[in-house]
């Protein structure tokens, strides 16, 4: 069965799930950026159902986010910490890109994978099930936000300078609607009566909260970057789960 070129090109892109890409180009590219939420909802459903299992809940949670990490390749967490390496080093853009693209993780990068996996782990085993599934998708609907128009890219090559600018107005707002009204829709996770919440608001809190928190990454890397790369999107991935999931845990 042959997708369609966006949806084989997200899958491609943010999955372990071989797919046959057969178009690359930047319309193409802004289609799947569009969809990368749907990728996460589908990923979010299967990474999760570990957290049924029975025993302590954190070895649930801990294969439930292992398992998040093979079924994207952990592109994602790669990208987290070359971004904490690049960042962390204080050095100019320049300089700071070409530490992100060695291959190797410096000091800011491990303890950035290993705060961010800690925080991921002890919130999906208190949050459950659906938070994690919101989680991965506000994790994809970070890059929807961040492949924006009008967000430039860092370099002239690579993933980055493929998905920069190239979703539309107003497909972010329309999809982050989508993406809040779902979430209000499974409404699973109960909510804090100490914060008088209806429990239909938790779920997407979280999500926006986790939104929130990668738009304000993107926005750092903006500064310190001049733009995205393949790295900065991975790291908005992870940066916005862990602060869903946290959130969720939080309220719930």
């Amino acid at each position: 069965m042959r997708l369609p070129h966006g949806l084989s090109f997200a899958i491609g892109t943010l999955s372990v799930f071989p797919v046959r890409v057969e178009r690359v180009d930047r319309e193409v590219a802004g289609q799947a950026m569009t969809l990368a939420p749907m990728i996460g909802l589908a990923l979010g459903l299967v990474a999760g159902l570990p957290l049924f299992l029975p025993g302590p809940p954190l070895l649930g949670a801990a294969l439930a986010v292992g398992l998040l990490a093979v079924l994207s390749r952990g592109l994602h967490l790669d990208g987290l910490a070359d971004l904490a390496d690049g960042l962390g080093s204080g050095k100019p853009a320049a300089q700071a890109l070409d530490i992100m693209k060695k291959s190797d993780i410096g000091p800011f990068g491990v303890m950035t994978l290993v705060l961010t996996l800690l925080v991921q782990v002890v919130a999906a085993a208190g949050a459950g099930y659906a938070a994690l599934v919101t989680a991965c998708v506000a994790g994809r609907l970070a890059l929807t936000w961040a492949c924006r128009a009008g967000v430039p890219a860092a370099r002239p090559d690579g993933l980055g300078a493929m998905v920069a600018g190239t979703v539309r107005r107003p497909a972010p707002a329309l999809v982050t609607l989508a993406a809040l009204l779902g979430a209000a829709a499974i409404g699973l996770t109960p909510a804090s009566e100490r914060l008088g919440l209806p429990r239909e608001l938790v779920l997407p809190l979280g999500l926006l909260a986790g939104l929130a928190a990668a738009l304000l990454l993107l926005g750092h890397a903006r500064r310190r970057l001049g733009g995205i790369t393949g790295d900065v999107l991975g790291a908005l991935v992870e940066a916005a789960t862990a602060t869903t999931l946290a959130v969720c845990a939080i309220l719930g």
